[in-house]
């Protein structure tokens, strides 16, 4: 039998759905059909009671990936033959998916959605969530490891339920509610269009602005579409950005929300087609929270830029860099609260952003939706969403350079290049103690003023090095001095690396 331990992606399971020239499937009927026994088994552990009486209750979502619905038939069938009740919501997102534990109208004992986020249509996978939150990486350790079939003797059942609707009205009370506005329509007169990427995010744009008032003429690419015809859905890719800033600016838009597949995350754009997403979008959300919680923390992860940091700090909140990864930043957060810091947010720079009022939840429309209950109250003092951000400093250049580690023991080699680099010494790098992961310096004469960092990649054999600089010019001569430290490691591939110098 297939080693299911290899579709493990941190705290969720991928894998390829659809075979191509290049990939041979490996999330097969059988792997889908064993790994929903895993998760029954799971379940179990705090629900025996409930499963030996039939009343386990699982809820079943998807995104738009052509590979979805096959999926779903074949958790279901396994699920109906070991004794399990099943609401199958259809198309849906990450984050309606774990509210399907907590509406009283469905109260699921888990919440399991289907998708593989952004990635390439062959792919697909599995993100889990219990009455408690989302599943951690042990978590998904103990159901790839507990694949036997269970029995309780019981005859399951399949029902086809709709979980958008009501989390669309939940959205637009929440939006109604935090406007401050008294009318059902507190986005009329306001222009807001919609990249959806043909993810499962189109509702978004009918089901939540339209009803609050706003004109969404304009947006693009709602349908489903699981081959994704038009680009990535993606807040972190280029041609997405490049796609949702043109439409804003076309239209004469008042603003714009790009989605990725499952909806998880988001990113805006503002009326002048500038980008609020990675540090910019930090920003925002730091603003309004710190607005709301004077002097709170925010967990972030480690590649933000030294300007954020300092605008935080000027707000009066402090900044938490973390480890990659939005369950460890998520823990984090939910760490610093348990130990008496109050942390209102989490938030990595992919865009995936959970608040503390909202379960932390990473949930891109709901990132969406503080910024919207904002926008009646600018508005009224004649300012734009990108006021608010308008004392973040933006840095003169950034690079991101990617090695590629040529060995089986790649992340022992990450890992003894990081603690290397710590003490090779350059006049103008500073070591920065303040980063948890990989390592930072801070950089100054000959080399300019700003930052980089160079830390493993949580899941791929890659060094990713991030360079920010105040002063143009400068950042090659960071590249070639990167070159020489590492040209003592003939198993990092540094191809990328001489593109640029």
């Amino acid at each position: 039998m297939a080693d299911l331990a290899k579709l493990q992606n941190g705290s969720d399971i991928r894998g390829i759905a659809i075979a191509t020239d290049e990939w041979q499937v490996n999330l097969t009927a059988e792997a889908v059909k064993r790994i929903t026994s895993g998760i029954i088994k799971w379940l179990r552990q705090s629900n025996e009671e409930e499963y030996q009486a039939g009343r386990l209750r699982i809820g079943i979502g998807r995104d738009s990936r052509l590979s979805g619905p096959d999926l779903v038939d074949n958790m279901v069938k396994q699920a109906l033959a070991e004794g399990v009740e099943v609401l199958d919501f259809g198309l849906a997102t990450t984050p309606a998916m774990f509210m399907a534990t907590q509406y009283e109208e469905f109260v699921c004992h888990a919440g399991i959605m289907i998708t593989a986020s952004h990635l390439p249509y062959y792919f697909n996978g599995i993100k889990i969530f219990s009455q408690k939150g989302g599943a951690e990486h042990e978590d998904i350790d103990y159901i790839l490891a507990h694949t036997e079939a269970n029995s309780n003797e019981k005859k399951g059942s399949v029902t086809t339920a709709d979980i958008l609707t009501p989390y669309s009205a939940d959205l637009v009370e929440k939006i109604r509610q935090g406007s401050g506005v008294d009318s059902d329509k507190p986005l009329a007169g306001m222009k807001i269009i919609v990249d959806a990427g043909n993810g499962a995010g189109g509702f978004f744009a009918d089901s939540v602005l339209e009803v609050l008032g706003a004109d969404t003429s304009g947006s693009q690419f709602l349908e489903p579409d699981g081959s994704f015809p038009n680009h990535i859905p993606n807040p972190d890719n280029k041609e997405a950005m490049a796609s949702i800033q043109s439409a804003v600016l076309e239209h004469k838009a008042d603003m714009g929300i790009i989605f990725d597949t499952d909806v998880d995350r988001s990113a805006v754009v503002t009326s002048k087609g500038e980008i609020l997403n990675r540090n910019n979008l930090i920003a925002i959300l730091s603003q309004i929270v710190l607005a709301e919680h004077s002097g709170t923390s925010i967990v972030t992860n480690s590649p933000t830029s030294d300007h954020l940091k300092d605008f935080i700090e000027k707000l009066g909140g402090q900044q938490i860099r973390y480890i990659s990864g939005y369950r460890n930043v998520i823990n984090r957060a939910i760490a610093a609260n348990e130990a008496g810091v109050d942390c209102q947010l989490a938030i990595e720079t992919s865009g995936h952003a959970a608040f503390k009022e909202n379960y932390f939840l990473d949930d891109g429309t709901y990132a969406v939706a503080k910024i919207l209950m904002l926008l009646p109250q600018l508005t009224q003092k004649g300012q734009k969403v990108d006021d608010l951000i308008a004392d973040l400093k933006q840095p003169v250049e950034t690079q991101e350079v990617r090695f590629k580690l040529e060995t089986e023991e790649f992340k022992a080699l990450g890992r003894q290049v990081i603690a290397d680099l710590e003490d090779y010494s350059v006049t103008g790098w500073t070591f920065n103690p303040e980063n948890e992961e990989g390592i930072r310096f801070i950089l100054s004469e000959p080399f300019g003023k700003g930052w980089f960092l160079l830390r493993l990649s949580l899941h791929e054999p890659l060094l990713v090095l991030q360079v920010e600089n105040d002063q143009a010019g400068l950042i090659p001569a960071v590249l070639k001095e990167i070159k020489t430290f590492l040209d003592s490691y003939p198993e990092v591939n540094q191809t990328k690396l001489l593109e640029l110098v």
